[in-house]
């Protein structure tokens, strides 16, 4: 199917769409989008040793999901997708090295649409990746700055995989200037409803913190995820290619620092958590703290070790699951938790329900504006991951179902196989589960949109065998 035209949506989104005025009732948002922070949360119960308070605390205030789950396992894609409200299987961005701004019309995005609403718009640190920022969309966005380095000579973690203490203070790395920003602007005096993307760049590698972050969590303390050796015996090709078992995996454990690199991923953790912290004091010291939705999401998850992966670029519970929190003046409960599975296609469309704002007619994900205000709702939904052409995985309440680009399968039973140890999709007892899981599949799968690297169009319009040699070389390495 060819790619939905950028002029159709433009169209599409001007008629949906009425300018006008705010209403000076609306209320502000602040939005905290964090990086590569997977479900090692301490109110989600997966990792016991992390040491999250503010972020625990925050949920407890609203209602965190338990079953959210990305648009996409790679961060152009997923933040892609999230900010302007088509998945990736309809806009063809699938990779990080794919300029999604020639496909994504800058006025159909969520910060056009609130701009668009009268609201004021602040960002800093990362919203959109990297290099295809639209700091120009907002009214001031915060300059880029950087972090320190590891001492000459210092051991910087193990093949790609970099981590290092550092000898700095707190306010010495980027993070803690980007919660500074983000702290005044909430410190200020609003004449017009405000907006304030607060972009953490960590735990986004190299998980380089101060040593007293590495110091609360000692080496002989450290315990490894989850891990079955012979995980991927079950898996498909398409799978293992994704896994790439002989390379990041087998390099860490070569090495003997796989639990230095456990430590080094909770260290950067907690120093996100105690920025985060920061923030949410500032908000409870300001004017506006009784009318500002705060939403909390991390872009997606992270594997470390598990399924011989390491990183995001997976299907998997691991690389797909992250937190997701609201606090919704008015809407929201304290202690709420919904178990309903849900993705971060959501989070524009709610934000519009929020302030009642018309939601654009291009935007694909739904409201959870139900389940914000009682988390047991009925929710006949699921939530869908893509990563690449036609791989998706569909996740139920109980249930995960991958399908890759192939045609091969994966499906697991999280009542009963929480770790996704057992590929039940070959049981013909589950051919009508599967059947349900399929449903949700997308309709439209666009072939991936021009690539940085080489000019070409990405996955879907490749040849079978250079798939084949980009399978068995990932295989192998």
């Amino acid at each position: 199917m060819s790619r939905v035209p950028v002029a159709l949506i433009a169209a599409v989104f001007s008629l949906a769409t009425t300018a006008g005025s705010f209403a000076a009732d609306r209320p502000n948002v602040l939005m905290i989008a964090v990086d590569d922070l997977n479900h090692w949360v301490g109110h989600l119960g997966r990792n016991a040793q992390t040491r999250t308070p503010n972020m625990d605390a925050l949920a407890a205030r609203g209602v965190t999901f338990t079953r959210a789950n990305c648009a996409a396992p790679v961060c152009n894609p997923s933040r892609t997708a999230l900010m302007s409200g088509l998945r990736p299987s309809t806009s063809g961005v699938y990779s990080n090295d794919q300029d999604f701004r020639s496909h994504v019309p800058p006025e159909t995005t969520l910060n056009a649409t609130f701009k668009k609403a009268g609201y004021n718009l602040y960002g800093c640190g990362k919203i959109y990746h990297g290099a295809y920022d639209r700091k120009d969309e907002w009214d001031d966005y915060l300059k880029p700055s950087g972090d320190p380095k590891p001492k000459p000579g210092q051991i910087d973690g193990v093949g790609g995989i970099k981590f290092a203490p550092l000898d700095c203070k707190d306010e010495d790395l980027e993070d803690w200037k980007i919660a500074d920003y983000a702290i005044e602007r909430l410190g200020q005096k609003h004449d017009k409803p405000f907006f304030i993307s607060c972009g953490f760049h960590k735990p986004h590698m190299p998980w380089n913190v101060p040593q007293k972050y590495y110091d609360k969590f000692p080496l002989d303390s450290i315990q490894l995820p989850p891990y079955q050796a012979d995980d991927l015996m079950d898996i498909p090709s398409a799978g293992v290619a994704m896994a790439k078992p002989n390379g990041d995996h087998r390099q860490m454990v070569e090495s003997g620092r796989w639990k230095e690199a456990v430590q080094a991923y909770l260290a950067t953790i907690n120093y996100l958590d105690m920025n985060v912290g920061r923030v949410i004091a500032a908000l409870d010291k300001s004017a506006d703290k009784d009318n500002t939705i705060v939403v909390l999401w991390g872009d997606h998850g992270w594997h470390l070790g598990e399924k011989d992966h390491w990183r995001k670029f997976a299907l998997w519970e691991e690389a797909t699951r992250m937190p997701y929190i609201w606090v919704a003046p008015g809407i929201t409960k304290a202690g709420g938790v919904s178990n309903r599975p849900v993705d971060l296609m959501s989070l524009y469309p709610t934000l519009c329900d929020l302030a009642a704002i018309p939601r654009p007619s291009h935007v694909e994900g739904l409201s959870i504006k139900p389940l914000l205000a009682d988390p047991a709702a009925k929710w006949d939904h699921f939530a869908l991951t893509t990563h690449g052409y036609k791989n998706h995985a569909v996740r139920s309440d109980t249930w995960r179902y991958i399908q890759y680009e192939d045609g091969s399968e994966e499906l697991y039973d999280h009542s009963k196989d929480e770790f996704e140890w057992t590929n039940v999709a070959g049981d013909r007892a589950n051919a009508k589960v599967k059947a349900m899981l399929q449903g949700a599949l997308p309709k439209t799968n666009t072939p991936g949109v021009a690539s940085r690297r080489n000019g070409q169009a990405e996955p879907g319009v490749d040849s079978p065998k250079a798939k084949n040699r980009a399978r068995k070389k990932a295989i192998e390495e």
